[in-house]
């Protein structure tokens, strides 16, 4: 019996895994073919534009799906603000100060607005975003299933709850992707997005001076790196400082992050812990990406797909908002005493 090529066995389960869904939700590509054509092209059209400006705006983007996810699902509950209904998850702990591309994401659904009305949910505007931003990156593209509508709600306290913290060890980092139906491979091939983008000193510095209080730095980090990082990130430094997520192409989408692994320079300890963990089944995952960059972008592709299903709204159930950033119920009520009041309304 002749056997199938990995990546003929990773087409084989990108199909599967649209198959397996499709009786959970009403998802397709081709949801707004007739209601909003150019889709697509107005949301490429606004990140390019973002991305002349600012080359971390892809990766940003990408995170901003992520947490999106898995926090009550892939229902745009991220974007929500503060109002007297709404406790924005933009402020749990791993989002505040932290989450950024909400203006982009602001300018492609005025735009999608302009040209189709009521028509294209945040939701999905974030799941193309992040195709998008993996494209433009250099990354892979997929088949992107819609049909997504918005959240009535948003949950801080399971974002401070589901969303991962850089601390994790690797069989915490599981259990958080297995509780959002996940696996080991999907947690190692989504961490891969971690090829471009930058991270604040307050999410590593703890591997560089007193690592799990040993007084002492993190012990997979390596020796050239870690005096790098010192220098980037003194004791006294101010938390804030960035550092670059990928120390060989930071803008760029490949799958140069796993040979990083390999050579211990991981940035976070949630990346290291895939490969540095002893006897983890998570090594042989970063091997095989770290050697064939095509079998990497086609699990991600598939892992994509997957994360985008996950615990998505259709039919009746949300709604389309106007703004993404406001529930409907709240945006009227905002824009109706903004028209009545001659001061400054919302843009």
């Amino acid at each position: 019996m002749q056997k199938m090529s990995p990546i003929r066995v990773i087409g084989v389960a990108f199909w599967c895994a649209i198959v397996l869904h499709a009786g959970y939700a009403q998802l397709n590509p081709w949801f707004y073919r007739e209601t909003c054509p150019y889709l697509y092209t107005i949301v490429l059209r606004v990140i390019f534009d973002a991305s002349l400006t600012d080359p971390r705006i892809g990766a940003s983007l990408l995170r901003l799906h992520f947490h999106d996810c898995f926090v009550q699902g892939c229902d745009g509950s991220v974007l929500l603000n503060n109002t007297n209904r709404i406790i924005s998850e933009q402020e749990a702990r791993p989002n505040i100060n932290s989450i950024r591309g909400l203006d982009v994401v602001n300018k492609i659904k005025a735009a999608v607005e302009h040209a189709c009305p009521a028509t294209v949910s945040c939701a999905d505007i974030l799941a193309i975003a992040a195709e998008v931003a993996s494209v433009l990156g250099g990354g892979p593209s997929w088949p992107i299933p819609l049909g997504r509508r918005d959240s009535l709600t948003a949950n801080r306290a399971l974002a401070n709850q589901n969303l991962p913290a850089p601390t994790l060890t690797l069989d915490q980092l599981k259990a958080s992707f297995r509780a959002q139906g996940l696996n080991t491979r999907d947690l190692v091939t989504l961490s891969g997005a971690h090829t471009f983008g930058r991270a604040h000193c307050k999410t590593f510095i703890q591997r560089l001076y007193n690592f799990r209080n040993t007084g002492n730095p993190d012990q997979t980090l390596n020796t050239y790196y870690l005096q790098k990082l010192r220098r980037l990130c003194p004791q006294n430094t101010t938390l804030n400082n960035l550092n670059t997520l990928d120390l060989t192409t930071p803008n760029q989408f490949d799958n140069k992050y796993y040979a990083n692994l390999q050579n211990h320079h991981g940035l976070l300890q949630t990346d290291q812990e895939l490969f540095s963990t002893p006897n983890a089944d998570t090594i042989d995952i970063v091997n095989s990406f770290s050697s064939n960059q095509a079998f990497f972008f086609e699990n991600f592709r598939v892992s994509m797909i997957k994360m985008g299903y996950i615990g998505v709204l259709t039919g009746k159930r949300g709604e389309i908002r106007s703004h993404c950033n406001f529930v409907n119920s709240d945006y009227s009520q905002l824009v109706g005493g903004a028209s009545k009041d001659s001061k400054d309304g919302l843009s």
